[in-house]
């Protein structure tokens, strides 16, 4: 019997287990969609070098990212972070604070060519890097900050992303506008805090400060905990919102859910995507608890295929 490459995606992707799929350079554009991921952070207790995530997407199909600084930064040379745990102790502290201060200094004088050897070694294995995602940029020396900006622009990203309170928004701007980058801000589910993004109006407050600052509206946290879904908020500010993170909550801070069981519309707010033609990558984070006898690539590849099907 003859099985077209079509029908051969369809069934690699649903078999188990994902690590058979073959390693090509993969595509994610379902109907004019881009799907990409979080990485490494979707790849949760795997390895999360930059040759690791390649190889992750390669096997899911996807080519559109939402990259963490980490991955590129070491492929770069950048001294190693220590891993921290919620009660360090005294030593691990120490020897952190020591560890940031050898990044700063190492990120004031990198050069950019090896990052633009990055960005060739990237795209010719899986593709354009859209949105770069850096951790803490509001505690960076402003000269840091600076090299963030360049830093996503020479890998060719549209767009960086962050998580900092709303009143730190202001002068992040200022450096978005300098650059001429878009800053997407991500929200969780947290309506109460004025400085936390949860509620519409903190994404507003934002972007009335710089036409720089931008969005990153997690859709599951927004249901979780505004109750109604984010598709009146995403058209409203289509042109404001680099890109999305796809995930299935229940309502009232409910808990993340595998697909289709929560109270997140995913499918229809791709189908939305789809047909205003909206330049928005559909983001997926993958967060809901790995079920007993399957894996973190396996699930993803579930939401890969519940995207294609929702888009194709």
């Amino acid at each position: 019997m003859k099985v077209t490459r079509r029908e051969l995606g369809k069934l690699a992707l649903a078999a188990l287990p994902v690590s058979r799929l073959l390693a090509a350079k993969p595509n994610s554009k379902f109907g004019g969609v881009q799907v990409g991921i979080n990485a490494p952070y979707s790849f949760r207790g795997m390895p999360g070098k930059a040759e690791d995530i390649v190889k992750y997407m390669q096997q899911l199909g996807l080519n559109g990212v939402e990259l963490r600084s980490q991955p590129v930064e070491g492929w770069m040379g950048a001294p190693a972070m220590p891993q921290g745990g919620r009660n360090p102790t005294p030593e691990q502290q120490a020897a952190r604070k020591q560890a940031t201060a050898d990044l700063t200094k190492w990120r004031q004088s990198a050069s950019m060519a090896k990052a633009k050897e990055f960005r060739k070694w990237w795209e010719d294995q899986v593709g354009p890097i859209e949105i770069v995602k850096f951790d803490a940029i509001n505690t960076f020396p402003d000269d840091v900050v600076d090299y963030c900006f360049t830093l996503a622009k020479t890998l060719g990203a549209r767009a960086i992303s962050c998580e900092i309170p709303v009143s730190q928004t202001k002068k992040l701007g200022q450096f978005a506008e300098k650059h001429k980058l878009m800053v997407a801000y991500h929200g969780h589910g947290n309506v109460t805090d004025p400085e936390a993004f949860g509620r519409p109006e903190s994404w507003e407050q934002a972007m009335s400060y710089s036409p720089y600052n931008g969005c990153n509206v997690d859709i599951g946290h927004f249901v979780a905990g505004n109750g109604y879904a984010p598709i009146d908020f995403i058209k409203k500010y289509h042109d404001r919102i680099s890109h999305i993170h796809l995930k299935d909550r229940k309502k009232n801070q409910g808990p993340n859910m595998p697909w289709g069981q929560g109270d997140t519309p995913i499918k229809e707010v791709l189908q939305m995507l789809k047909k205003e033609k909206y330049n928005i990558q559909a983001t997926i984070e993958f967060e809901y608890p790995t079920p007993e006898g399957s894996d973190v690539l396996t699930e993803i590849g579930k939401c890969v295929q519940f995207c294609k099907e929702a888009l194709t």
